[in-house]
């Protein structure tokens, strides 16, 4: 019963609705998300990295320093999960606008990856 709520639990943030999306906004299929995230690291603008390595690593490294590392999976719907080496996860969900990729979270805040 416990392993079913922490599947519960963790499958919420694939289904969740309200991923504050815009006009322009357009998804990936899980597998063109995959090619998407292992051809190169995204950058963004606060000089953080996000790599998703081949076999299913992730790494961030923070602009200022700092790293954290975990697991990814990719799920329909654009969205990515990480679970970090700490036992912590989270989803998000990475679509193109206007040729530009943005990582959007569940709590509505929007992250442009640079060119």
């Amino acid at each position: 019963m416990k392993s079913i709520f922490v599947l519960l639990l963790l499958a919420g943030p694939v289904w969740a609705e309200d991923w504050k999306m815009r006009d322009g906004d357009r998804l990936f299929s899980a597998e063109e998300l995959l090619a998407r995230l292992t051809a190169s690291s995204l950058v963004f603008y606060d000089d953080g990295e996000s790599v998703y390595g081949n076999e299913g690593a992730y790494t961030y490294t923070y602009g200022g320093g700092g790293r954290w590392e975990g697991w990814y999976d990719i799920h329909e719907g654009s969205v990515v999960c990480v679970t970090f080496v700490t036992g912590a996860s989270r989803c998000d969900r990475i679509v193109e606008n206007a040729g530009r990729l943005v990582l959007l979270t569940e709590a509505g805040e929007r992250f442009p990856v640079r060119p």
